[in-house]
């Protein structure tokens, strides 16, 4: 059958699948590793007067920490006419935060763009991760960001703050549930990129992304 993978019997597909298992747990012991190299990588001061708009009004970078020890910043791009889809759909599967708090981490999106703007996209988008807006200082700048998105990685001693990691594309990309649950699938993302059998059904990238309040506007 032409798109879909072949069918076999119980036995066969088991002992495929075992197969594809010894693969995953090599992958799962690099990530682990991969994981202790960060823990294990040096940080660097990151001092700055950064003021950021909240809904409480005005606060510095340590205030965007919550009180806790650990804070992991989206850079958010900075909208044109509108916001990046592909920023939203990173926020959109932004779940509970509870989880993080429990280890003392904060997660916040952070867009050099007007308090007001922000405040109104995330009222129609439904989030509940909280965004920051960093209009008119250098925030991104000096986070190495000129115009586009990533992920940095800070944590606080006292009113002392360092930057651990950061990361962009692909390595946000990976942290993105939908594409994790769809990397499962036997269709996978259906994006030309793939190592897709012949037939798989396959788009461009990006050109299928929508908002999640615009999927089904043709």
């Amino acid at each position: 059958m032409n798109g879909i993978p072949p069918v076999a019997s119980t036995a066969d597909w088991q002992a495929a699948l075992d197969r594809l298992r010894t693969c995953e747990k090599d992958a799962t012991r690099a990530l682990d590793a991969l994981a202790a190299e960060r823990r294990r990588l040096p940080m660097v001061r990151f001092d700055g007067d950064f003021r950021f708009q909240g809904p409480a009004g005005e606060l510095g970078l340590v205030g965007l920490f919550g009180g806790r020890r650990q804070l992991v910043v989206y850079h958010f791009m900075p909208p044109g006419e509108d916001f990046c889809v592909g920023c939203s759909g990173f926020a959109d599967n932004i779940g509970r935060l509870e989880h993080l708090h429990a280890r003392g981490t904060t997660l916040a999106l952070v867009t050099p763009a007007p308090y007001a703007r922000l405040a109104a996209y995330r009222e129609r988008m439904g989030w509940q991760v909280p965004w920051y807006a960093a209009f008119g200082n250098a925030f991104n700048e000096a986070c190495g960001l000129d115009g586009g998105f990533g992920l940095s990685v800070f944590l606080r001693d006292g009113d002392a703050i360092f930057r651990s990691y950061f990361t962009t594309s692909r390595g946000v990309d990976r942290l993105r549930l939908d594409f994790n649950l769809l990397d499962l699938t036997p269709l996978g993302r259906q994006e030309c990129w793939e190592d897709s059998p012949a037939g798989w059904p396959q788009t461009e990238p990006y050109c299928w992304w929508r908002r999640h309040d615009e999927y089904g506007e043709g």
